[in-house]
C-alpha cells in the first residue's frame, strides 16, 4: 500500500509504484518515476525526468534532478536513472545529463551514497558503488562496479575509475584509475592494488598473485608503458583481472593515467 504524507507535494503526473512511502514535506515532480517499494523519508526533492528503482531509500534533504551546474545547459531534455536497492543519505545531490554528455546521468543498483555526496551531470556510476561522506564526482565521470570512495574526496571531470578500485579519503583524482587499483593523495597517485577489496570480495589467491605480478610489470621503469602493456598481455593471456586492466588502459580517454609516484607502489 502506497502512503503519501499530507504535507508532501506530489504531482498528479508522477508515476508512483506499489508500496511506495513518501514522507513529510517531500516534493515529487511530474516526470518522476518511483519504482515499487521506494521510500522518501522526509524533505526529499525529486524533479526532472528522474527514475528511481525499486526499494531505493532517500534520506532527508537529498535533491535529485535539479538543473545541472553547467553554464552550457539550456534546458534540454535529459534524464537521471537510479537503480534498485540503493541508499541515498542526507544532502545527496545528483544532476541530470547535458547535450555534451549524452543527456543521461546514471547510478546503478545497490549503491550507497553517504551524507553530502554529489554526482554531477553525465556521470555513469556502476553497481555496488560506495561513496563516503562528501565525496564528489565532477561531470562526465565513469565509475565501474564495486568502486569505493573515502570521505571528502573529489574526482575531476571526464575521469574513468575501473571496477573494484579504491579512492582514499580526501584524495583529489585528476587522472584515470585502473581496475583493482588504490589511489590516494592530492593530486592522487597510484599507491598499488586494492588487495583488501579483492580479498573481501573473495577473488582467488592465484588470480591475485598473477594480478600483482602483472602490476609490477606494467608499472616498472623498464621500456615504455606501451611495451610493458604488450608484454603483460602476452604473458598473462586468459587472466581476467589482468585483461581488465589492459583493456582499461588501451581504451581512449580524455584524461591521462594515474601512475605510481615512485616505482610501482606498495600494492597494499
Amino acid at each position: 500500500m502506497t502512503t503519501i504524507h499530507p504535507t508532501a507535494v506530489v504531482s498528479d503526473a508522477a508515476t508512483i509504484g506499489e508500496n511506495v512511502t513518501i514522507g513529510p514535506y517531500c516534493v515529487v515532480g511530474e516526470n518522476v518515476v518511483l519504482g515499487d517499494g521506494v521510500v522518501l523519508l522526509s524533505h526529499v526533492s525529486i524533479d526532472g525526468r528522474t527514475t528511481v528503482g525499486a526499494r531505493t531509500r532517500l534520506y532527508p534533504f537529498s535533491s535529485i534532478g535539479q538543473q545541472p551546474q553547467d553554464l552550457k545547459y539550456e534546458g534540454e531534455d535529459s534524464t537521471i536513472s537510479i537503480g534498485e536497492d540503493c541508499v541515498l543519505r542526507e544532502y545527496v545531490t545528483i544532476n541530470p545529463g547535458t547535450t555534451g554528455g549524452g543527456l543521461e546521468t546514471r547510478v546503478g543498483n545497490s549503491c550507497l551514497l553517504m551524507v553530502g555526496v554529489h554526482i554531477a551531470h553525465d556521470c555513469l556510476v556502476g553497481d555496488h558503488v560506495v561513496m563516503a561522506n562528501q565525496a564528489s564526482l565532477a561531470g562526465h565521470c565513469i565509475v565501474d562496479d564495486y568502486v569505493r570512495f573515502g570521505g571528502m574526496c573529489g574526482v575531476h571531470q571526464f575521469v574513468r575509475i575501473g571496477a573494484h578500485a579504491f579512492v582514499g579519503a580526501m584524495s583529489f583524482v585528476e587522472n584515470d584509475v585502473i581496475p583493482y587499483g588504490s589511489v590516494l593523495g592530492n593530486r592522487a597517485y597510484l599507491g598499488g592494488l586494492n588487495l583488501v577489496g579483492l580479498k573481501r570480495r573473495k577473488f582467488d589467491r592465484e588470480s591475485i598473485h598473477n594480478l600483482r605480478a602483472a602490476y609490477r610489470m606494467i608499472f616498472s621503469n623498464e621500456g615504455t608503458l606501451r611495451e610493458r602493456i604488450e608484454d603483460a598481455a602476452e604473458m598473462f593471456k586468459g587472466e581476467k583481472l589482468v585483461e581488465d586492466i589492459i583493456t582499461f588502459i588501451r581504451k581512449p580517454s580524455e584524461r591521462a593515467l594515474c601512475m605510481p609516484r615512485n616505482g610501482v607502489g606498495s600494492e597494499e
